[in-house]
């Protein structure tokens, strides 16, 4: 079951696409990974070398798949990082090419373009591009806590404020909402959630908060959810086995006293977790 991934990537470490066709790959799909950017490392080095794709090159490479007649087999597709609304576009475009080809495949939107303590890292024009233009036509959408109020003008610091804003965001568009690393004043100082809401309910995973905090988390988190959910179609199933997947990675990551993800060492965990992570039915 192929996946069209529309990310970015970098040479050095796992962030973007980099971070998502390993866990995509292990989980049994073929990924036909489109890159928005091609970097040497993540930006949060301070320095990189490599450059933006302009969106015409993006919107070619998307075209040459087209032409080999294959859009028909994929299951979904999965976008992150895009880097400007013209990149945006072109997914899209991807995405309504794939649906006319095979009508049902699910769009698993990541809106990136923020986060807690950081505040909006891209061009300002996009949060309100996924708000009104992307969102509408996804059927999952994998926000952090930044982004899930940006994107709805909620303040989210309790559970039922988090539902509530979950609510909101699905009244745009997406079925199913994944709020990764959710922040609220009732939780354990000790844990990160993870809280799915669907039209059938919502469930929150905890994972243990670790001494560390690795870019391209988010990407690995959004692709298992995906692939996990495109398994067995149950979004509580899915979320319990992204966070056993995820804190496997995380605490592989800390044992390494790597600054990278450590995807590799953790492959067999990717697909079979050894400890699983409890999942809570909260509404």
């Amino acid at each position: 079951m192929p996946i069209l991934s529309i990310q970015s990537w970098v040479a050095y470490g796992h962030v973007g696409n980099a971070a998502a066709m390993l866990p995509l790959q292990r989980l049994g799909f073929e990924v036909w990974a489109v890159n928005t950017v091609q970097f040497s490392n993540h930006t949060g080095y301070g320095a990189w070398r490599g450059k933006v794709f302009p969106a015409e090159d993006v919107a070619e490479v998307i075209a040459g798949i087209a032409d080999r007649g294959v859009l028909n087999q994929a299951e979904a597709v999965l976008t992150g990082y895009l880097g400007s609304s013209e990149l945006g576009a072109v997914a899209l475009d991807a995405v309504a090419q794939v649906r006319t080809a095979r009508p049902g495949a699910i769009w698993a939107c990541d809106p990136v373009f923020g986060d807690v303590g950081r505040g909006v890292f891209v061009r300002p024009d996009l949060p309100a591009f996924f708000r009104d233009q992307a969102l509408p036509h996804a059927d999952i959408a994998t926000p952090n806590h930044f982004e899930l109020e940006y994107l709805t003008g909620l303040t989210v610091s309790s559970l039922a404020s988090a539902l509530a804003a979950a609510d909101a965001l699905r009244s745009i568009g997406p079925g199913i909402i994944l709020v990764t690393s959710l922040r609220r004043d009732e939780a354990r100082a000790d844990t990160i959630e993870l809280l799915a809401v669907d039209a059938a309910g919502a469930w929150l995973a905890m994972v243990e908060r670790l001494p560390l905090n690795p870019n391209g988390a988010g990407d690995m988190i959004a692709a298992l959810f995906l692939g996990n959910y495109l398994k067995n179609r149950d979004t509580a199933q899915a979320l319990a086995a992204a966070a056993a997947a995820v804190q496997a990675v995380l605490r592989a990551t800390l044992a390494a006293g790597a600054g990278e993800l450590a995807l590799v060492v953790t492959l067999d965990e990717l697909a079979s977790p050894r400890e699983p992570v409890a999942v809570v039915r909260v509404r």
